[in-house]
């Protein structure tokens, strides 16, 4: 067989080499050990933790390491690409605070290794196929639809391996004549690799995650380029790392199956192969039973969960970051107002086997990162949220601004930081007390508690109150009106002979407090009454008189 003669037959309007497409992409310029990661999602409108959780991977062994950070689109199947998918993409990432160095635009792109989306990088690949084929490294397949069906029923009946090899690659070692009769008959075709390996053989391949691995070699000879001329995954994968110089590949380890084709095209085609980093696959507990996160059963998968949910972006980021490296926590506790970028994130310390995603996991980071954040960044936070999810609410905190970060700074700061916002969502229910619009008596007073005791409590408060006074001396009133009613005036007091008083000091500051604020719990109640005012406190204390 002439493979020049079949290479210009098949792609006769190519007339770069592959020398040309190395000139075009020289190597990058960086310093020693900096890596080159890349991010290539399908445009499908749907953007998981998985892409998150690989991106977070490839950000910080790029950057970390003063290398390269690139957003590649992966849209070479039409068939599943929907509008507007890259601008998903796009803004997700951004979201997430996720900087590429170069890469894909809504509506362009930046950089000098583009084009950046696949199916504009045709030429490429067909640069490079048609190289494999003067080799004799590939070879056109015209079989239809039916007849790859009636291979795989072959195969099915025999119990033999699904694919397209050995006796069953019918197209593999076909004459040229019957080639050039399927051409002058506008056959479409498309192009496969002619694997030379066998399934005897086996070799080890070492992971940066899961170490030392035993491979199969691949004897499939798999499509590289679809009839339209666009490569498959695979082949475009190959292909783009190599002239992108990307130096780290990472991805779930459910690619590792297609890990042996891949290393088979690296070498088939004379490029350097990538270190290659297959994470472990994000699981949860239903039912007892570890099981991976699904689409169709997990609303949590999808990024957008979150963006809905109000979780706040660094919080998903700190708590992926304690799934992505084990030794992370310890890390966030010796540093606890450090910048998660100055924690050195490492390949070694990630999971070999399942990441157990736990959402209540996830809500205890996001409670603790909100904790360590400054009043003026929740504002910041929960009026974009707002702005999106409750335009109302959002309308009320723009109105007074430096009211919100009042109510927002208590408890802030400190050793022991309150801990009462887990998501954005539950910012309006717990600043809700001090806005007379979204006020409600939600708790009632419990039954043990003799009513007289309760109205007397908060009329005795009215006469005595006063906005001027110091933390002390308004809780030294607090303490006389118990001792006054019969209450203990400390708990301590009441603990030792609870037999001789009606409740203790705590009780009447709870009977106040439902009276002030409509719950038991709340934040401070001294600040609360600072900020509320006094006219506004009076009010709500009369009211609750009234209705006991």
């Amino acid at each position: 067989m002439d493979y020049n003669y079949l290479a210009d037959l098949l792609y006769p309007n190519i007339t770069t080499m592959p020398e040309d497409m190395e000139a075009r992409y020289p190597k990058r310029d960086l310093p020693e050990g900096a890596k080159v990661t890349r991010i290539a999602p399908s445009p499908t409108g749907f953007m998981h933790l998985g892409n998150l959780f690989g991106a977070i991977t490839d950000e910080r062994l790029a950057h970390q390491s003063g290398g390269v950070f690139i957003l590649r689109i992966e849209d070479t199947d039409a068939k599943r690409e929907v509008e507007g998918g890259v601008e998903t993409i796009i803004n997700v990432f951004s979201r997430f605070g996720l900087s590429f160095d170069e890469g894909a635009l809504i509506d362009g792109e930046f950089g000098n290794y583009g084009p950046y989306r696949q199916r504009e990088r045709a030429e490429i690949y067909q640069t490079y196929a048609k190289q494999l084929i003067r080799e004799g490294k590939a070879y056109p397949c015209f079989c239809t639809e039916e007849e790859l069906a009636a291979i795989h029923a072959e195969q099915e009946a025999c119990k033999a391996d699904y694919g397209y090899y050995g006796k069953w690659a019918v197209w593999r070692d076909a004459p040229i004549e019957k080639i050039e009769e399927q051409l002058k008959n506008n056959v479409p075709f498309v192009l496969r690799f002619r694997s030379e390996g066998s399934i005897e053989n086996k070799f080890k391949f070492t992971d940066l995650v899961k170490g030392d691995v035993e491979i199969t070699e691949n004897d499939k000879d798999h499509i590289l380029l679809k009839s339209d001329g666009i490569p498959t995954y695979h082949f475009a994968h190959a292909v783009d790392d190599h002239l992108m110089r990307t130096t780290h590949v990472v991805r779930g380890e459910e690619w590792l199956a297609t890990l042996p084709f891949h290393l088979q095209l690296f070498k088939a085609l004379g490029f350097k192969i990538p270190k290659y980093c297959h994470t472990a696959q994000l699981m949860k507990i239903d039912n007892g039973n570890k099981r991976k996160l699904s689409k169709r059963k997990d609303p949590e998968l999808a990024l957008d969960f979150y963006h809905a949910g109000g979780y706040p972006v660094p919080c998903v980021i700190e708590y992926l970051m304690t799934l992505l490296n084990s030794n992370f926590e310890e890390w966030r506790i010796a540093n606890p107002n450090s910048d998660i970028k100055d924690f050195k994130f490492s390949t070694n310390k990630m999971s070999v086997s399942g990441c157990l995603f736990d959402l209540d996991k996830l809500t205890d980071v996001s409670k603790n990162t909100i904790s360590r954040m400054t009043a003026e960044e929740v504002y910041d936070y929960v009026y974009k949220w707002a702005s999106e999810y409750d335009k109302d609410f959002a309308d009320t905190l723009s109105s007074d601004k430096d009211y919100a970060i009042k109510i927002l700074s208590i408890g802030r700061g400190g050793n022991k930081p309150r801990k009462d916002i887990a998501v954005w969502s539950d910012v309006k229910p717990y600043m809700s007390l001090f806005y007379d619009k979204y006020f409600e008596v939600i708790d009632e007073y419990p039954d043990n508690f003799d009513k007289a005791d309760i109205k007397n409590t908060i009329n005795e408060y009215i006469e005595v109150y006063d906005q001027n006074d110091s933390q002390d001396e308004w809780f030294n009133k607090i303490k006389a009106i118990a001792e006054k009613l019969g209450f203990a005036p400390e708990t301590k007091l009441y603990k030792k002979n609870p037999e001789q008083y009606k409740g203790h000091v705590g009780d009447i500051s709870m009977f106040l407090r439902i009276a002030v604020t409509g719950k038991m719990n709340s934040p401070d109640m001294f600040a609360v009454m600072q900020i509320l005012g006094k006219d506004k406190v009076i009010q709500r204390l009369k009211a609750m008189a009234d209705k006991i």
